[in-house]
């Protein structure tokens, strides 16, 4: 019985966009902990996360965008050699520091290098620890904490270089993945499922749909078992029908009842049930391969427990 992979690195914790951001290395250890206190770390097959090659990440956005964040990394690094600040601004909430390049190559390589290993049927499934998130950046635009889009790189990789038909995306972050949805709208090869609070930033998801996409806008409040109920009748009679040969999860946590960041009432009985339906259709339709990666999820304690139920369910444990 192949094990879960766990892939992360050490650079990804050295990205930090400022005291106080919620988007912060803690993240990171706090699953870290969780795992280790609750003995699920014990069960996965750790592995560390390579760069991501530029062409790899060019196969969801654009050359000139890899090339700007690029530009505005190597200046920085001179900015700061000069007394410059330690920070550049991408939006007011998303800012670089001299370590988030790297970092971003670490995250959307974690992702790929589960794509292989799991694909090789090296590893059963993998989850990946890593940060800056991904689902908001566009295939030409850089936004909401996110830089490269992990998840929409790993899902045009498997297409383009492991020759697959057929891709589905899961994404449960209580944002909208605006980025995902402008790389991979239309592109009949890829299957997108979400849910997301609506109103809510980034104000997008709701309106007009492409035919490869399952938006499931919900008002705040929205409690577990309502997602539930929805899930059910509109994800899975879709992802049933388009027999995903992958499946790949941008797994926010953020929807947590816990979680201040949205207003969402989700625990993680409700995170352990979706991760198991999820596996449910990649059993009976893509060989079990599942790949899923970071997201969102703020509360430190929500986002550690959440992940571990999502892990035990992946791992079988």
């Amino acid at each position: 019985m192949n094990a879960t992979g766990y892939f992360t690195h050490s650079d990804c914790r050295k990205h930090e966009m400022g005291p106080g951001h919620p988007e912060c290395p803690a993240r990171l250890d706090a699953i870290e902990d969780r795992l280790l206190m609750s003995g699920v770390g014990d069960a996965l097959d750790r592995r560390e996360a390579p760069p991501a090659p530029l062409g790899d990440i060019e196969l969801a956005h654009d050359r000139m965008l890899v090339a700007a964040i690029r530009g505005l990394s190597d200046q920085l690094v001179d900015d700061i050699n000069a007394g410059g600040p330690a920070y550049a601004q991408i939006d007011p909430d998303t800012l670089l520091n001299v370590h988030t390049w790297n970092a971003a190559l670490r995250a959307a390589g974690a992702v790929i290098a589960a794509t292989d290993a799991v694909m090789a049927g090296d590893l059963a499934n993998a989850f990946c620890a890593v940060r800056p998130p991904g689902h908001h950046a566009e295939h030409n635009k850089a936004m909401g904490f996110c830089f490269f889009n992990n998840i929409a790189i790993g899902a045009k990789y498997a297409l383009a270089r492991h020759g697959l038909k057929r891709v589905a995306i899961v994404d449960f972050d209580v944002h909208h993945g605006n980025g995902t949805e402008d790389i991979i709208k239309g592109d009949d090869r890829i299957l997108m499922v979400s849910f997301f609070q609506h109103p809510f930033f980034p104000f997008t998801g709701a309106d007009t749909q492409a035919p490869n996409m399952v938006n499931l806008p919900v008002p705040a409040y929205t409690k577990g078992m309502d997602v539930r109920e929805l899930i059910e009748m509109m994800w899975m009679p879709r992802l049933e029908a388009f027999k995903p040969e992958m499946i790949f999860i941008s797994a926010g946590f953020d929807a947590h009842r816990e979680d201040d960041m949205g207003q969402m009432g989700l625990t993680e009985q409700d995170y352990a049930w979706m991760t198991q339906r999820i596996k449910d259709v990649a059993k009976r339709h893509a060989r079990g391969r599942i790949v899923s990666a970071l997201e969102g999820g703020y509360n430190l304690s929500a986002l550690a427990r959440s992940v571990e139920a999502h892990i035990r369910v992946l791992a079988d444990l």
